[in-house]
């Protein structure tokens, strides 16, 4: 794998080193709160209710465009 470097301030990395364990390198953590964020970023688009329609909006709009046959 390629490496690159970063700058961080003393700080941020103390604050990267907290989330991981002792010998887990910078990148396993890195990668670990990545994951967590990306998983974190879908559960909310997931349970957004934000453009949503309620059942009952969903079937007047589905009733408007295929009206049942008589």
């Amino acid at each position: 794998m390629e490496t690159t470097t970063i700058q961080l301030s003393k700080e941020t990395k103390e604050r990267i080193c907290s989330f991981g364990v002792k010998g887990e390198s910078y990148d396993n953590i890195i990668r670990r709160i990545y994951s967590l964020a990306v998983k974190e970023q879908l559960k909310e688009f997931l349970l957004s209710s934000e453009d949503t329609l309620s059942i009952k909006e969903a079937r007047k709009e589905l009733n408007k465009k295929w009206p049942k046959s008589k």
